[in-house]
């Protein structure tokens, strides 16, 4: 197919009010009773932008959403966008110590937060986590603003002049104060700052500007951010769209949260970039997502084989014949999932894609390819994106030899925030990021996934590194020593087990460290399983034998 290329915009902010002027009375947003056109959306994301102006916000300022999907989380971001600062979202799975590691990496100065989503207190998992209620262990941050106006637990909200005291130089210190207000107070403060003086931070916003960090957590468990820019991300997420052939009239779920790589670009901002109407999913249910697309007539549904399972399994009587395509990012799709969609749902295309929040978005399948094609293999690079698999000694392997993925082209990240380290290990001095993953190229340039990193797993949909749960459950006192590996799951694709050596003079006790685990990380990191053991076994360089580890657990 051709691809028509990207308009001119540069910056989110620019596309925004071109999609508004043009297409003022679209209809992007339907969900919980809101209905948002592309003129609503630029209006709110401007109220939210003077807000975050008159809290101090400048450019290349860092925001955290912590929330789930909803209309808000939508008009944040493009608000936060029109402030020319950088959106960095939280994981609403995650806990207090895994938000707290997140928030002190990227520098967060703001965090939105949807404060008793699913009857959790994340300000108080938050504070016992850094120390106390004004967040001492979290330097950067000055002002906390509850989405959904509720009341910080323990305490009446602080009112609004109490945002932002610090240090005398503005950057905290002692007497550091981080105040907590409501969402309609936000707003409200922000009637301070004219309309015209935030216009001109909007259009100031240059197209090399950041405007994500996303984590990504890597094999070091580590957080790590990565660096993105307004113009690589139109541009990807323009083709991305261009492939699925989204467009006016396609109503899409968008149920991958906002706070990954896919639930952000591939959904908030390919709706808003072509005119689609998304609609936010806070909590997916099989039974209310057959209901939404029975009711609304979705035409585009989006996510990992085990989503698409659980909806054939449910699916009975109910009409679905408006679903004409989706897209299953995975490294295999089962040949049989696709001919049941097609045969039971009658769907159009089934799409594979490849992509990486260090190299956004890589690789997918395209109209007419065979189902072979899109059960076995990611399909041909994007355009501008440049495709290698090489050996141990960094040159080409001929087709169908599996081998380490490169990625060049305007896709690959600006880097890890702070962190030049860890990005030259990431992007060689040629620009090529090397994606630890491997896989193999066929003759027609489709791109196979042999094996994910090394150590990663992928649990509900969701990436796992080992690292960073050994990292998170050596902080439990019934936890000497762990090692994690992946293991198949029926229902979840693989979930984590937690080899544990219990600390000298104890016994294991499996259940509490479960219990443990649930209150203190996101659950699709909690181990499904914890065997105790006397000693992690190692290999000859000293480090834990992981092969050994899977072994015992297929004997188990």
């Amino acid at each position: 197919m051709e691809m028509r290329p990207v308009p001119g915009w540069g910056t989110i902010p620019r596309m925004l009010r071109d999609r508004a002027d043009r297409y003022g009375d679209a209809v992007v947003v339907a969900a919980d009773g809101v209905r948002l056109t592309l003129a609503g959306l630029r209006a709110r994301a401007r109220d939210v932008a003077r807000a975050l102006l008159a809290a101090g916000a400048v450019p290349g300022d860092r925001v955290a959403l912590w929330a789930p999907n909803t209309p808000d989380w939508v008009v944040a971001a493009f608000g936060v966008w029109d402030a020319g600062a950088i959106v960095t979202p939280v994981s609403t799975r995650f806990r207090g110590l895994e938000a707290a590691a997140q928030l002190r990496a990227t520098g967060a100065r703001i965090l939105l937060v949807a404060e008793g989503f699913m009857d959790t207190s994340y300000l108080s998992m938050l504070a016992a986590a850094t120390g106390g209620p004004d967040f001492p262990e979290l330097p950067d941050l000055r002002h906390v603003v509850l989405l959904n106006n509720a009341t910080r637990p323990g305490s009446a909200t602080r009112p609004n002049s109490a945002i932002g005291t610090g240090g005398a130089d503005g950057t905290g210190g002692a007497g550091r104060v981080v105040g907590v207000i409501g969402w309609d107070s936000f707003l409200a403060d922000g009637a301070r700052v004219g309309v015209d003086e935030a216009e001109r931070r909007a259009l100031a916003v240059g197209s090399d500007d950041l405007a994500e960090i996303m984590a990504t957590s890597g094999t070091t468990g580590d957080p790590k951010g990565v660096m993105l820019h307004h113009e690589q991300l139109l541009r990807g997420y323009w083709d991305w769209a261009e492939v699925v052939t989204l467009g006016p009239g396609d109503r899409y779920p968008v149920i991958a949260p906002f706070s990954h790589g896919f639930g952000l670009n591939a959904g908030l901002l390919a709706c808003v970039l072509r005119r689609a109407t998304m609609t936010p999913v806070a909590v997916f249910r099989p039974d209310a997502l057959l209901d939404l697309i029975e009711r609304h007539r979705v035409s585009v549904l989006a996510g990992a084989p085990p989503m698409f399972f659980r909806v054939l399994e449910e699916i009975g009587d109910r009409d679905l014949a408006s679903l004409r395509v989706a897209i299953c990012g995975a490294a295999a799709v089962p040949p049989e999932l696709i001919r049941r969609l097609v045969d039971r749902v009658g769907l159009e295309r089934m799409i594979n894609a490849y992509g990486l929040m260090e190299g956004t978005v890589v690789s997918m399948t395209r109209a007419g390819d065979p189902v072979e094609v899109v059960a076995a293999t990611t399909g041909r690079a994007m355009p501008g994106v440049t495709l290698r698999v090489t050996g141990d000694d960094g040159r080409d392997l001929p087709p169908g030899t599996p081998g380490e993925i490169l990625v060049g082209g305007y896709g690959v990240m600006r880097g890890y925030w702070r962190d030049p380290e860890r990005t030259a290990e990431a992007v060689d001095a040629d620009g090529w990021l090397h994606t630890g993953d491997i896989g193999t190229l066929d003759e027609h340039g489709n791109l196979a996934i042999v094996d994910r990193k090394k150590e990663m797993f992928i649990s509900s949909g969701f990436n796992a590194y080992p690292a960073e749960i050994e990292s998170l459950l050596l902080r439990c006192g019934l936890v000497g020593e762990v090692a994690v590996i992946g293991r198949p799951d029926d229902r979840a694709g693989e979930v984590a087990w937690a080899f544990v050596v219990p600390p000298p003079g104890t016994e294991l006790d499996a259940a509490g460290i479960t219990a443990w685990a649930r209150e203190n990380m996101a659950n699709y990191k909690v181990p499904r399983r914890v065997v105790g053991l006397t000693a992690l076994p190692l290999n000859a360089n000293g480090k834990v034998d992981r092969q050994a580890l899977r072994r015992r657990a297929e004997q188990a």
